[in-house]
Order: C-alpha cells, then sequence, then structure tokens
C-alpha cells in the first residue's frame, strides 16, 4: 500500500505563487510515475503535471503550461508542484497521485494511489 499526504494549499492572490508537497509512505515510489490533478466545484478531474521516476520527463497540462513546475525528491519520497502566476481560475483541490506506469500519464484511471487532496484558492 501506498499513503499520500499533500500539504501547501491555502489561499493566495493572483499572481502570487504556492508550493504543493506530496509525501509518500508504504511502498512509495516504487519506478512509478507521479501526478498532479486538481478537481473544481462542478467539473471534471484535470491533469496538471506529470512526473518519471527519475524526473528526467514531465509534462504539464495546458492551462499550467510555463507557470507550473513538478519536481520530485526520491531520498524524501516527496513529489512539489510550484505554482507561479496564479490565476482565480486555478481554484480547485489538488490531489496527488502514483500511477502504476512508469512513463507520465494524464489519464487518471492509470494512477492507482490518490492523496486526499489540498483545497487552493486563488483570489482576484
Amino acid at each position: 500500500q501506498v499513503q499520500l499526504v499533500e500539504s501547501g494549499g491555502g489561499l493566495a492572490q493572483a499572481g502570487g505563487s504556492l508550493r504543493l508537497s506530496c509525501a509518500a509512505s508504504g511502498r512509495t515510489f516504487g519506478g512509478y510515475s507521479m501526478g498532479w490533478f486538481r478537481q473544481a466545484p462542478e467539473k471534471e478531474r484535470e491533469f496538471v503535471a506529470g512526473i518519471t521516476w527519475s524526473g528526467g520527463n514531465a509534462a504539464y497540462g495546458d492551462s499550467v503550461k510555463g507557470r507550473f513546475t513538478i519536481s520530485r525528491d526520491n531520498a524524501k519520497n516527496t513529489v512539489y508542484l510550484q505554482m507561479n502566476s496564479l490565476k482565480p481560475e486555478d481554484t480547485a483541490v489538488y490531489y496527488c497521485a502514483r500511477s502504476r506506469v512508469t512513463g507520465v500519464t494524464s489519464l487518471p484511471a492509470l494512477y492507482g494511489y490518490w492523496g486526499q487532496g489540498t483545497q487552493v484558492t486563488v483570489s482576484s
């Protein structure tokens, strides 16, 4: 089993920054890719960013490209999401997830473990 715990969410102003962390415990990363998703009220879960185990490859959703950066520290079993130039439309619950594959994937169905989520609210 893998347990994922997100932290770092909160309230930010438009144009500001937040850094999310996702701490893994249990069987942890195991060579699999990790991802961040978000879900706003009455909207579908959206892929935000993903990264391979090595950190050599990353991918981003179109709405966050150039503003968000995903990274990981395998020694600390932690994945990060640096969010800059925040916009009100970034407001959502952000979830960390571990996939069942080694490559980066934006498909929620390929992720087997999910955190409980952390709320990010961006005011205009």
